[in-house]
């Protein structure tokens, strides 16, 4: 089976449309499986990803993630049945609860509990993308109504993948979901955290063959000694600012102390002290750069863990350049 690559980007924060356009346009001529949009409180995810259908052929198209609290279900599955329309189905749809402060404190929405949420949310959006009459009682929401999309869907599933760290909520997604996004998993737990997940999927009666698993940090291709450092920033701000969730996922893959640290010198100091306080081990867990036959290597360790989506940045916009890069991965 060809190996899939995954490219994620920082569009939240300081890149340009017209940068990220250009960058997809090289994935697809170059063979990267799919193209991940994020969402947090900047930038949307799905406007970037409408212009992007547009300006590609082949490579799939992702939101990493969209939250389920912002939007309604139905609303979401409008957004993504409109991005299948546009895409020629290529639509990839990447949910999460995303964290406390940001639900609660920048979208004004009661947080928990989120297990129920991201439930129903993936109940009612397949509803929807197969035509049948809305009909939902549940915790969040209760429609008897009998709604459908005014217009019919070009797939009738669109593939479902799902951010989850504690065991729960791994558990519901190896339930409901098309694939994983394991999030801040090192590298040396990644194995048996994806084998219990594929566990949790033979239970639900589910073929865990069949889902898809994408790496929880990812390799940067770069002959630029710098890259391996170009994460820490988000790295500490995720610790020490985005609620106990990833801090707690690393004390309970044995990183208690690392991230106690990171988050006293961040609260103490700031955030250029907080990056500075991640150690290289930990860096290396999460994430790794080098040159692309070393990111080949990673991406092999990745495969052995049981990671099938891997994500990948080339540090050039190069096309011929970038090209190289990919057709080494891919081998």
């Amino acid at each position: 089976m060809t190996r899939k690559l995954a490219i994620m980007i920082t569009w939240q924060f300081d890149m340009k449309k017209e940068d990220a356009i250009a960058l997809a346009k090289i994935a697809d001529e170059c063979g990267v499986d799919s193209f991940w949009v994020p969402e947090g409180w900047a930038r949307d995810a799905f406007s970037l990803l409408i212009s992007i259908a547009e300006k590609t052929e082949r490579i799939k198209l992702a939101t990493g993630i969209v939250n389920v609290y912002s939007r309604t279900p139905a609303a979401l599955a409008q957004h993504f049945a409109t991005l299948d329309e546009w895409s020629g189905g290529r639509a990839i749809i990447g949910l999460g609860a995303s964290g406390a402060n940001v639900i609660e404190q920048f979208h004004g929405m009661p947080f928990q509990p989120s297990l129920a949420r991201i439930r129903e949310t993936v109940e009612i959006i397949n509803i929807l993308m197969r035509g049948d009459r809305l009909v939902h009682s549940g915790k969040w929401f209760n429609m008897d109504r009998g709604f459908t999309l005014r217009f019919t869907p070009t797939r009738p599933h669109i593939p479902v993948f799902i951010a989850a760290l504690n065991p729960k909520s791994v558990k519901q997604t190896a339930q409901i979901a098309d694939g994983w996004m394991p999030v801040m998993i090192p590298m040396s737990a990644l194995k048996e955290e994806i084998d219990q997940f594929r566990a949790w999927a033979a239970e639900a009666g589910r073929d865990p063959g069949q889902l898809m698993i994408k790496s929880p940090g990812g390799v940067t291709v770069s002959d630029n000694p710098g890259a391996r450092d170009a994460g820490r920033g988000m790295l500490a701000f995720y610790i020490a600012r985005m609620g106990t969730f990833y801090y707690n996922q690393l004390a309970r893959f044995g990183f208690g102390d690392e991230a106690a640290a990171v988050k006293m010198a961040f609260d103490q100091h700031g955030s250029a002290a907080g990056a500075a306080a991640l150690t290289p081990d930990l860096l290396d867990q999460l994430g790794f750069a080098g040159d692309a036959q070393a990111c080949l290597r990673r991406i092999q360790e990745e495969e052995a863990a049981g990671v099938n989506i891997h994500s990948i940045t080339v540090d050039t916009r190069d096309p011929v350049q970038f090209g190289r890069a990919v057709e080494t991965l891919l081998r």
